[in-house]
C-alpha cells in the first residue's frame, strides 16, 4: 500500500466519475425483474435522444464545478454476434428477421441499452488499498441477467482500453459465471475514507448467501449479489479483514425494489445517506463501519439514517433518492445530486431541506438533476457513474479521449442529435434500418474519438 497511515496523506487523488453514454436502442422492454421501475414502463416508447444528452447535461454539470468526469462508450446493439453465437444464420438483416419472428423475447435481450448503468460495470479499489499499488479493477459478471451479462466482453475491453498504463492500472477478469458467484459491480460496493487520497474502509453489501443458504431471503424479488462473490473481489484486490466489511441487504427492501445497495444507500468519505431498512442488523453493521473506520482512517463515520416515518420506502424507490450522486466539491464541501423526482416528491423533498438547514450535517447542497429517460427504466444517477479513485499520476495516465471537457462535450452533443431517434417503441426494435443507424452512429463516434476499430462490427468477432 502507498499509505498505510491515512492520518498524513501526502499526494492528491481525485474521484473521477466515468458515467455510460447512452446507447441509440435506449428502449423499455422490462427485462430486470425487481426492478419496480424497469416493469412498470414495459412496452412504453423512449426517447433514445433525450435519453442521451440528459445523461451527458449530467456528465458537463460535474465538469462545470470542476470534478473530473469521464465516460464509457455504448455497446453494439442489436448484438448480432451472440444471435449467431445461438445458432442463428444469414446476413444480418435475415437474422433479424428470424429471431422476430421465431424467438422476440430472445430479440428484446440483445437490444438493451443497459451498459448505460456503469455503476455495474466493475469493482475498482484504489491504489492507496491494494497490495500492487495500482488501481485495481474487477469486471463484474453480471451473471443473474442474460441481457446485462453479454456486456461483460466489451466492458472489460474499454476498461483495458481507457486504464491501458500497467505501472498505474491492474485489470482482473470477471468471477466465473455461475449463480454462485453473481457479481453485480460497485452497485453493492462503498469505500469509505478520511480523504480521497487517504486509505480506505471497504464495505460490499450482498443479497445472499449461495453455499450456505440463510433464512433472511426475499420472497418476491431475487437476490442479486452473493456473498461469495463479494469475498472473491475483495481476496482478489488483497483487502484484508481490517479494511472489509459484509452486510447483507434487508430482504425487505429487495422485496420492494431495491436491487442494488445503491438503491437503499449511498456513500462517501466518512458519510453514510442511508434508509434504515437497508441492511440485516442495521446497528451491528454500523458498528463495525465505525469501528474499522475509525482504526484505519483516523476519522469518525458520519451516519445520516432516513427513517421510515420521515421517507417511507416506497418513495425513497420511487424518487430513488439514494441513488443520488454524493460528491466532495473542489472546496472539499459535500454534495447531493439527486434525480428530479426528489423534487417533486414530497416526502424526500421535505426531508433533504430540513437535512441541508442542520449545521451538523455535512451536506450542504442539494443539486436536482433532469436523467428522466434513465429513471423510467430503472436507474439513477449514482446507477449511471463508475467510482475511480486516481492520484495525479494515475489521472495523467488516463486515455483522455475518454476524459470529458468543453470540445468533446459539443462534438458528443452534436453527435446524439445527429445519430439519434427520439421517439422509440418495441416493435422499432426489429427494423433492420435501427441496427444499420446504430453501427453508422458508434463508427462515427470512434472517428471522433480517434479510438481505432473497437467494436465487432468494425473488427469481426473476437472468439
Amino acid at each position: 500500500m502507498k499509505n498505510p497511515n491515512n492520518a498524513e496523506a501526502t499526494y492528491s487523488s481525485f474521484e473521477v466519475n466515468f458515467d455510460g453514454i447512452v446507447g441509440p436502442t435506449h428502449n423499455y422492454s422490462g427485462l430486470a425483474y425487481g426492478n419496480v421501475a424497469s416493469i412498470q414502463n414495459k412496452q412504453t416508447e423512449s426517447n433514445p435522444r433525450a435519453a442521451a444528452l440528459q445523461g451527458l447535461e449530467k456528465m458537463w454539470s460535474f465538469v462545470e464545478l470542476g470534478i473530473p468526469q469521464g465516460f464509457f462508450l455504448p455497446q453494439e446493439r442489436p448484438n448480432i454476434q451472440i444471435l449467431k453465437k445461438l445458432g442463428y444464420r444469414g446476413t444480418d438483416a435475415e437474422i433479424l428477421q428470424k429471431v422476430h419472428q421465431v424467438n422476440p423475447e430472445i430479440f428484446y435481450l440483445i437490444c438493451s441499452a443497459s451498459a448505460m448503468w456503469a455503476a455495474n460495470s466493475a469493482t475498482v479499489v484504489p491504489s492507496t488499498d491494494t497490495l500492487d499499488g495500482h488501481v485495481n479493477f474487477t469486471v463484474a459478471n453480471l451473471v443473474t441477467k442474460f441481457h446485462r451479462e453479454i456486456e461483460t466482453p466489451m466492458t472489460d475491453k474499454l476498461l483495458k482500453i481507457i486504464f491501458s498504463e500497467p505501472r498505474h492500472f491492474t485489470h482482473h477478469s470477471p468471477l466465473p459465471c455461475n449463480q454462485n458467484f453473481s457479481d453485480e459491480g460497485a452497485a453493492n460496493h462503498t469505500r469509505f475514507s478520511s480523504n480521497h487520497a487517504g486509505s480506505g474502509v471497504h464495505l460490499f453489501v450482498y443479497g445472499r448467501n449461495a453455499l450456505k443458504p440463510n433464512i433472511y431471503l426475499p420472497k418476491l424479488y431475487p437476490a442479486r449479489q452473493t456473498f461469495e462473490a463479494s469475498q472473491a473481489i475483495a481476496r482478489l484486490n488483497g483487502l484484508s479483514k481490517d479494511v472489509t466489511i459484509f452486510v447483507q441487504q434487508n430482504p425487505r427492501a429487495v422485496d420492494a425494489g431495491v436491487f442494488h445497495n445503491d438503491v437503499i444507500a449511498v456513500g462517501n468519505q466518512n458519510v453514510l445517506f442511508f434508509h434504515e431498512f437497508a441492511f440485516v442488523e442495521n446497528e451491528t453493521a454500523l458498528e463495525e463501519i465505525h469501528s474499522k473506520v475509525r482504526n484505519i482512517c483516523m476519522t469518525n463515520m458520519v451516519f445520516i439514517k432516513v427513517k421510515e416515518s420521515q421517507v417511507p420506502l416506497i418513495d425513497a424507490i420511487s424518487s430513488y433518492l439514494f441513488n443520488s450522486q454524493l460528491l466532495t466539491l473542489p472546496d472539499n464541501s459535500m454534495a447531493l445530486f439527486a434525480p428530479m423526482e426528489c423534487k417533486t416528491t414530497p416526502s424526500v423533498f421535505k426531508f433533504l431541506e430540513d437535512m441541508i438547514k442542520d449545521p451538523v450535517n455535512p451536506i450542504l447542497q442539494v443539486h436536482y438533476i433532469n436523467i428522466r429517460e434513465s429513471m423510467r427504466n430503472g436507474g439513477g444517477p449514482a446507477c449511471l457513474r463508475l467510482r475511480v479513485v486516481l492520484g495525479e499520476d494515475e489521472l495523467a495516465a488516463v486515455n483522455p479521449n475518454f476524459l470529458l471537457n468543453e470540445r468533446l462535450y459539443k462534438k458528443l452533443k452534436e453527435w446524439i442529435n445527429k445519430h439519434y431517434r427520439d421517439r422509440l417503441h418495441l416493435n422499432d426494435l426489429f427494423d433492420p434500418k435501427l441496427h444499420i443507424e446504430s453501427c453508422d452512429a458508434l463508427d462515427a463516434l470512434t472517428q471522433m474519438l480517434n479510438t481505432g476499430a473497437i467494436y465487432e462490427f468494425q473488427t469481426g468477432p473476437q472468439f
